[in-house]
């Protein structure tokens, strides 16, 4: 380290020195005996090579290196009352934007319920979210958490799993008692069948299996393609036809009776980790952390 960072605490010394005329009146102000004041003083000229004062038994006299000196570290009080407070703020409540990005039904049916107790409880933290379906780049983005499912994109990044999804079938009582129930998947040739598609699943291609029995995919003939997981529930509350989705983020749908699952007798062959995604502990800012902390315990998915 630069040895004048390390004369810091001799510099701010040395400007009561000036301020105040003489060794005695700093040490004073300082609450330091006079003897440390002066020897501080003496360090600080070692190590700059330079003398800051002339004395003698009556008089101290500022030299002109020492006047240059205070000329340039003039704002050093004001600086270190600011990173003292700065200091105070950060030990204090966590502050800050946080920025987090979740899938859309994903973040309305899991993390959207737990907004109003953080806010309780971190009200100094300032929450930027974005609902998107499609993949996020954290870093280019400046995102700061993300909740997402399947397998973690970036090594540099950390991922907390907490949950499971796969997918299973739902249309509306309305839609069932205009068009009946599909007793197999074949069957779905017969229905109105809406597809929702991004870059990880093709939209059109359903898998399903029965146990002991060999998987095997169905390609249906969708009345309507989205993008849009909100949409394409809506949708199929509207009656509008039969859609796969995860049931996590159907839950008030399915309790409220709007929707209702069908064929199942069968499932779906493969399932997904949901992951909570952020960078390394020694990278968070203390809001990031303490949103982080608050998600990882709460969050059910």
């Amino acid at each position: 380290m630069n040895p004048v960072y390390q004369s810091l605490p001799q510099i701010q010394i040395f400007l009561v020195v000036v301020e105040k005329g003489s060794f005695q009146a700093a040490a004073s102000q300082l609450n330091l005996p006079r003897s440390s004041v002066s020897k501080k003083i003496q360090q600080l000229e070692e190590t700059l090579g330079q003398a800051l004062f002339k004395r003698s038994t009556r008089r101290l006299t500022i030299t002109e290196f020492g006047l240059a000196l205070a000329e340039q570290t003039r704002t050093l009080p004001d600086i270190v009352t600011r990173v003292d407070r700065l200091k105070e703020q950060v030990h204090a409540q966590p502050a800050g934007k946080v920025r987090i990005s979740t899938g859309i039904m994903l973040g309305q049916s899991c993390l959207v319920p737990l907004l109003a107790e953080i806010r309780l409880r971190m009200p100094a933290i300032e929450l930027d979210i974005s609902f998107n379906d499609e993949p996020v780049d954290m870093l280019a983005e400046g995102v700061d958490i993300a909740l997402r499912t399947g397998t973690l994109p970036d090594s540099s990044l950390i991922a907390k799993q907490i949950g499971q999804i796969t997918w299973c079938w739902y249309a509306s009582p309305e839609y069932l008692t205009r068009y009946g129930q599909p007793k197999t998947p074949d069957d779905l040739s017969q229905h109105q069948c809406l597809a929702f598609k991004n870059s990880h699943i093709a939209g059109h291609h359903w898998a399903f299996y029965q146990p002991e029995k060999e998987t095997y995919s169905v390609q249906v003939k969708a009345a309507i393609t989205t993008d849009n997981s909100r949409a394409l529930t809506d949708m199929a509350c509207a009656g509008l036809g039969i859609m796969m989705i995860t049931p996590q983020v159907v839950r008030e749908e399915i309790a409220s009776g709007r929707l209702v699952q069908v064929l199942t007798d069968w499932q779906h062959p493969d399932s997904a980790p949901i992951h909570l995604i952020g960078f390394r502990k020694s990278q968070r800012s203390r809001a990031v952390e303490s949103v982080w902390q608050y998600l990882v315990k709460h969050l059910k998915a």
